[in-house]
């Protein structure tokens, strides 16, 4: 998925919680959790290949937040872009019911 794809996805996972709920914040607070824990359980793996011996006993609690593992832009974006569009939408909207 490019970043563009993550940040549709992310709109699409808000409307639908927004129109369960009539909240747009939850929405954005569903599609951002969802897209960040996957980028950080990607950092996770790059972390123990590079550093923990291919063994997750061996990371630290802090492993997916090493600098080291975020090494490139598109790893950044495709967790910054669902955040931007889903929370400017909740922004946009309000809470004004679905």
């Amino acid at each position: 998925m490019t970043y563009l794809e993550h940040a549709l996805f992310a709109l699409v996972i808000q409307a639908i919680a927004a129109r369960l709920t009539g909240n747009w914040w939850i929405g954005a607070a569903l599609a951002s959790a969802y897209f960040l824990g996957r980028e950080v359980a990607q950092a996770e793996y790059r972390w123990i290949e590079h550093f923990g011996g291919g063994l997750r006993a061996n990371m630290p609690w802090w492993g997916p937040f090493d600098p080291r593992v975020w090494t490139k832009l598109d790893q950044w974006i495709d967790w910054i872009a669902p955040i931007v569009v889903t929370v400017s939408m909740a922004c946009i909207t309000g809470r004004r019911r679905v």
